[in-house]
Order: C-alpha cells, then structure tokens, then sequence
C-alpha cells in the first residue's frame, strides 16, 4: 500500500512539473537595416533574427549588420531557421566561414579568437553546423531551450572574424523562433574583437536591449509541445 502512494506521489510530481511553464525572456525581431560596416570594429550589438518559419532559412551578414533578404551565395555569414544555425562554409557552400565554439565564458573576456581551428557545416539538403548546434539545454519537463553560456567565435563568408553569444529564443508571447545574440564584428580582417576600440559605427546598430521584454511571458502548452518535438 505504502509503495503504491510513493509511486502515485511520483506521477503527481512529474505531472505537475510538465504542467509548470516557468517565465523566460521574449525578444522582438530587429528590422533589418543593411549598413557596411567597412574596416571598423562594431559592437556589442544585440539582434533578433525572426527565424520562425522552420522550412525557411533567415541569412545574417556581419558587414551589414542585418538579415540580408534575398542573399546572394557570398552575402551572408549566419543562417537561422527556428533553433538551427549554421556558417556560410563546408562542402556545399561558397563562403570561408566556419564557427568555434570557445566554450563556458563571457563575450567582454574574450579579445581574440583563433586564426584556425573553424567548422564548416556537414550536410547539404539539411545542413548542421557541429560547433553550434548544441547551443542550447532542452528542458525536459519545460520542453524549453535555453542557452548555454558559451562563446563563439565565426568565420564570416569573406575570412573576416566576429565573436557572439546567444541570449534568447522566444518571441513576444513566449512563441518559439526569435534567436537572440550578442556580437563584436571586426571589419579589418584581424582576430582582434575586444577592447576600448569597439563601438558601433551607426546609431542603428547600437545595442539595445528593447527588443526584450522586461517581464517573461508562459508560453502555451501547444506551443511548448511543438518546441519538445522540434528539439527532439
């Protein structure tokens, strides 16, 4: 009798901790405002890429600052399509790009990043990008990602270098797809992304951070169902 209430107490638990949405952090997605950056070092800069459309890929340039519609093969460095990200490099692509991940730390400690050492992407109809695509914890009860802090370093399509960490995932109303990342862009081909030198060459590209919401939303139970199998 004694074991049957333990095991009825245990189902209890992990209905009630599936049930239970906790808050995350909403972004809204930046317009894009292609600017050339030129030779300057830009950032931190915080953008949201509206990635939400899982058959279609959303193409981010580092030199322009902004997703980039109707990208030509050479004119984007990232691309996004709802929690997958992958560089303008490996068998299938045209760039130089390539991704590392640095590991566990914060954007502002990193000054350099290596000269080698960079992935390109595996696959061509569905590529991946190995270095990145662990970039989030999937929550088990909250089928939820969250980012891990990590940062990473990319090799852009024309062998020019940023560093970037991820910061969120959730659009306004706690909807999936609104990948959310910090960056430093060097636009003078060194490895040199940290320092008093850094800033942003325009006022659109000043970090902001009111695309964020203050207060977290829940997130519906469909949606958070559809995210678990997406993760899966």
């Amino acid at each position: 009798m004694a074991a049957g209430g333990a095991a009825v107490a245990v189902v209890a638990v992990l209905i009630a901790l599936t049930l239970r949405q906790p808050d995350v952090p909403t972004y809204t997605p930046t317009p894009p405002s292609p600017a050339d950056a030129g030779r300057a070092l830009v950032g931190p800069v915080l953008y949201t890429v509206d990635a939400t459309d899982p058959e279609a890929w959303r193409y981010f340039s580092f030199r322009l600052g902004s997703v980039v519609d109707g990208a030509g093969a050479t004119d984007w460095d990232l691309g996004f399509r709802r929690y997958q990200i992958i560089a303008n490099g490996g068998p299938a692509f045209v760039g130089e790009g390539g991704i590392v991940d640095l590991g566990p730390g914060r954007l502002e400690d990193v000054r350099t990043v290596p000269e080698t050492g960079y992935q390109g992407n595996v696959g061509s109809e569905d590529p991946r990008n190995p270095a990145i695509a662990g970039w989030y914890r999937y929550g088990f009860f909250s089928h939820l990602l969250t980012p891990k802090p990590h940062v990473w370093a990319v090799r852009t399509a024309d062998g020019r270098y940023a560093k970037m960490e991820i910061v969120g995932y959730y659009c306004p109303g706690a909807q999936p797809g609104c990948l959310t990342f910090r960056y430093v862009y060097q636009g003078d081909g060194s490895v040199v992304v940290g320092g008093s030198d850094a800033a942003p060459p325009d006022a659109p590209h000043r970090e902001r951070a009111r695309g964020a919401s203050r207060r977290g939303r829940r997130p519906s139970r469909r949606s958070t169902a559809r995210e678990g199998r997406l993760a899966g």
